[in-house]
């Protein structure tokens, strides 16, 4: 990969970057989609339709499970969070804590 890439940052959560790539082969395979996990991500055998599917589907249920646990009063991070604000989301400064 080239020098000064959006790759070469160091990650927020490192951790993240399996748990991701887990959740890719999965969807990958529901869609029946020929990609093996460990495959060194080459995924050049298949059409950018179905590439972006994956990443489609990957957004979708991210975005569900953020909207469920907030429905639920948790925070992505795991700790309980309480009810503030007199809007569905909340003051924008509450949103900024």
């Amino acid at each position: 990969m080239a020098r000064g890439s959006w790759n070469d940052k160091p990650k927020v959560v490192p951790e993240a970057h399996q748990a991701l790539d887990n959740l890719k082969y999965e969807i990958a395979k529901e869609l029946g989609l020929p990609v093996k996990q460990g495959s060194e991500d080459y995924w050049g055998n298949l059409s950018s339709r179905d590439c972006g599917a994956v990443g489609g589907h990957m957004l979708r249920r991210m975005v569900n499970y953020a909207e469920s646990a907030m429905s639920n009063g948790i925070s992505i991070g795991g700790e309980k969070t309480t009810q503030r604000g007199n809007g569905a989301a909340g003051s924008e400064a509450e949103y900024m804590k």
